[in-house]
């Protein structure tokens, strides 16, 4: 039973892919250039470009945020010292310190979250994407056009619907070889893990530091935790989807290299005060 109808998020991101798509198709040759349907490939691209887009400005917000937290360190660690041993008046400490200064730690969150129903919906529809699924071509505002040519659609010789574990039958009903789908997923969930762990990596370096050894065990579980996971459920995304997360662990190492020099963490002096938190305001 479903208790959300989220079909809205689908046909959104299914509005957008498509758009790119049909521009790309215009402007592209009709014929696939070193086995790649470079029309679904850009669109896809271009998907990320367009959320990422559309999230920068919260995600300045959060950069903002995560610096106010950075800031409040010698306080917080001063906090600490002061109410150990006693957590509940820790706790409500820190928030009544959080409330004072302004800041939000769920500020920094918020970005990533928003990203996830596109992250979903892309898989669903990608997921949906295969030979034998012909009652619902039409679904989300595709065309029977735009779905025939979707199911067709390949990167290297491997269509963008296909799995690491797809079925030699279903390869064949999109008339790809089963050694080419599995070599070109394998690369890509490879390159996957590899930009996943780099962004995380890179991510919790601009992150507030903590001597809390609860959240530095949340943060060796993301930063080890994540590539790990994707190693053995990578093989079951789509490879467009894949692609997808690709595209995007690369767009966010440049955002957050720009990040880093933008505004730098805060330095602080010898007496534990902030310095300067960065140059941008």
């Amino acid at each position: 039973m479903d208790f959300v109808n989220i079909d809205f998020i689908y046909a959104a991101i299914s509005w957008i892919l498509l758009r790119w798509h049909d521009m790309w198709n215009a402007l592209l040759p009709d014929k696939p250039f070193l086995g790649t349907t470079f029309e679904w490939i850009l669109a896809i691209v271009f998907l990320v470009l367009t959320v990422r887009v559309l999230l920068f400005p919260l995600f300045i917000k959060q950069i903002r945020a995560q610096r106010a937290m950075q800031a409040l360190q010698p306080q917080i660690k001063e906090l600490q010292k002061k109410h150990k041993g006693d957590r509940q008046k820790l706790q409500q400490e820190t928030v009544k310190l959080y409330q004072e200064s302004g800041a939000n730690p769920l500020m920094g969150c918020l970005p990533i979250v928003l990203q996830l129903p596109v992250f979903f919906g892309i898989f669903h529809i990608l997921r949906r994407i295969r030979p034998n699924n012909v009652t619902d071509k039409t679904l989300y505002g595709w065309t029977v056009d735009q779905w025939d040519s979707a199911v067709q659609a390949k990167l290297f010789g491997a269509p963008i619907a296909a799995t690491f574990t797809s079925s030699a039958a279903d390869l064949a009903k999109m008339d790809a070889s089963t050694v080419t789908v599995k070599i070109v997923a394998a690369i890509l969930v490879a390159i996957m893990i590899v930009t996943t762990f780099l962004t995380t990596k890179q991510m919790l370096r601009k992150a507030p530091p903590t001597e809390d050894p609860n959240q530095k065990m949340i943060q060796r579980l993301m930063l080890y935790g994540i590539p790990v996971t994707l190693l053995f459920s990578g093989g079951y995304f789509p490879i467009g989807v894949v692609i997808y997360w690709t595209v995007t662990n690369l767009f966010s190492l440049a955002q957050q290299q720009w990040v880093l020099h933008k505004y730098p963490p805060p330095t602080f002096n010898g007496n534990g005060n902030g310095a300067a938190a960065g140059k941008g305001k």
